[in-house]
């Protein structure tokens, strides 16, 4: 396989994607008409589960956006039947400590790097070289979304296989015991310094949206994989506009 998202984050590129949540392949082919360079379905927090995803996924125009999956949790079982399907990275939610991002890592590959049980199925019709090239071309990216992981930047990001890391603001500013309040000083305090981190480290770096900012600025900061939202969102936004334009007022 070859992963043109990973190419474009080992070469420093930007790139914006978005969250695919609603189990409907009008919406995956819709939307992948449009100049995203990666979806991430979404099975930690909607309804979405393997088969579903892979529905989207094969219902996606041509081959331009890079099919990702969020797993529900940091499990060698749920990691290997995503990877099945035929996404080309993984993200991992909840990783605090080293020791969560090795056991991701070595659930993403195959033996002897990790322990990836070997049922290709779908991918290796897509390409027949997927057991030769799977390894190095998988995506890994590790949520960083507590003050604890935060805290632990350094040791999460050093690990081996690690090749981006995404930002929970919400679920960051819970823990901070400041929930929701995104641009709180102490909450973007400690998204600055992994951002910092993960530059020292040449780890890629994602955040949602802006995380308190414009993803205009958070792409002028540096930031390489910014969602700018999800598609029920996208969907809701866009009727309000048209609702707007009408000059309907809402229902009481």
């Amino acid at each position: 396989m070859k992963n043109d998202l990973k190419a474009k984050l080992q070469n420093g590129e930007k790139t914006v994607g978005a969250w695919l949540t609603i189990p409907h392949t009008d919406i995956s082919e819709a939307l992948s008409t449009l100049p995203f360079d990666w979806f991430v379905f979404d099975q930690e927090h909607s309804t979405l589960n393997d088969q579903l995803s892979q529905q989207l996924m094969q219902a996606m125009w041509g081959n331009k956006v890079t099919p990702l999956i969020r797993v529900a949790w940091n499990d060698p079982v749920l990691i290997k039947k995503a990877l099945d399907t035929g996404a080309h990275g993984i993200i991992v939610p909840w990783v605090n400590s080293r020791e969560d991002a090795l056991r991701a890592v070595k659930a993403c590959k195959y033996p002897p790097e990790g322990i990836r049980g070997c049922g290709p199925r779908r991918t290796i019709l897509l390409d027949p070289d997927y057991l030769k090239t799977a390894n190095d071309e998988i995506l890994i990216v590790v949520q960083i979304e507590t003050e604890e992981a935060a805290s632990r930047a350094d040791e999460i990001l050093s690990v081996e296989g690690v090749d981006a890391f995404f930002i929970g603001p919400f679920d960051l500013s819970a823990s901070m015991g400041i929930m929701g309040q995104i641009t709180h000083t102490k909450v973007q305090d400690v998204i600055n310094k992994v951002f910092e981190v993960g530059k020292k480290l040449g780890v890629a770096s994602g955040i949602w949206q802006g995380a308190g900012m414009t993803i205009k600025e958070r792409l002028e900061e540096g930031w390489q994989m910014v969602a700018l939202g999800m598609d029920i969102n996208f969907l809701t936004n866009g009727a309000m506009g048209a609702l707007k334009d009408a000059d309907v007022s809402p229902k009481p």
